[in-house]
């Protein structure tokens, strides 16, 4: 049975709660999956992405990117909130390190398979965090923005990376792209970028209606497609 349960933890001084999915049916370690959220918060997409991970034995934990708990905003409240903590990146690196310490603090997760999935903001969280040189096997980022402040230099990179972004995600330029490509590529990572053609932004996400947001829509094709790649991507780096 899975269980989704409020689980606190702290980034330095300040506490932060997130939602973490297990399956109590299960016994002994098992892997660890850290999952960053979207921009509005901790919603009905990223819970059901947590409880998914669980059916598939992991430990998950949704993460409380923001320090509020993961409340969720919508607007101009939501974009001012976003935007502060994409332009700082030492509070970006902070929480996302917390958040991937808090889930190996715990007895029941194998330290040694820790990986982390994000979607769009969140997507942006996985890759600093692989940025930042943390340790752990793998990240996986789906519709994320793929640029930084802070790139990464050789050696940094020590977790294996896999982006599924959409060909027509108006957030994620061609030649974002390829910056994202030849950084990736002069530090050394070990990297791969999977592109779905007709998918734009928030492609996983079934809450996305077409037509409401320019750019941004649901698409199911590219949604199972990725999702399957970051099934086979941990199979392989857990091993």
């Amino acid at each position: 049975m899975i269980s989704i349960s409020e689980f606190p933890y702290v980034d330095r001084s300040t506490p932060l709660s997130g939602l973490l999915a297990v399956d109590r049916g299960q016994a002994g370690l098992r892997p660890g999956i850290v999952v960053f959220h979207e921009a509005p918060g901790l919603g009905p997409h990223v819970r059901r992405r947590i409880s998914m991970l669980a059916e598939l034995g992991y430990i998950a934990l949704a993460a409380d990117a923001f320090g509020d708990g993961g409340k969720l905003l919508e607007g101009e409240a939501m974009s001012a909130r976003m935007t502060h903590f994409m332009e700082t990146p030492g509070l970006m690196r902070g929480r996302v390190n917390a958040a991937l310490d808090a889930l190996r603090g715990r007895s029941d997760v194998d330290g040694a398979r820790l990986g982390a999935i994000g979607y769009c903001m969140g997507g942006s969280c996985v890759l600093e965090l692989a940025r930042s040189g943390a340790e752990f096997a793998g990240a996986v980022c789906f519709h994320g923005m793929l640029g930084t402040a802070v790139p990464a230099q050789a050696g940094d990179v020590k977790a294996r990376i896999l982006v599924c972004a959409g060909a027509q995600d108006p957030l994620v330029p061609p030649e974002q792209v390829l910056a994202f490509e030849r950084e990736m590529t002069a530090a050394g990572a070990d990297w791969q970028l999977i592109t779905y053609g007709g998918a734009a932004h928030s492609f996983t996400n079934a809450d996305r209606a077409p037509g409401v947001t320019p750019g941004f829509a649901h698409h199911p094709a590219a949604d199972r497609r990725s999702w399957r790649a970051m099934r086979d991507f941990f199979g392989e780096v857990f091993a």
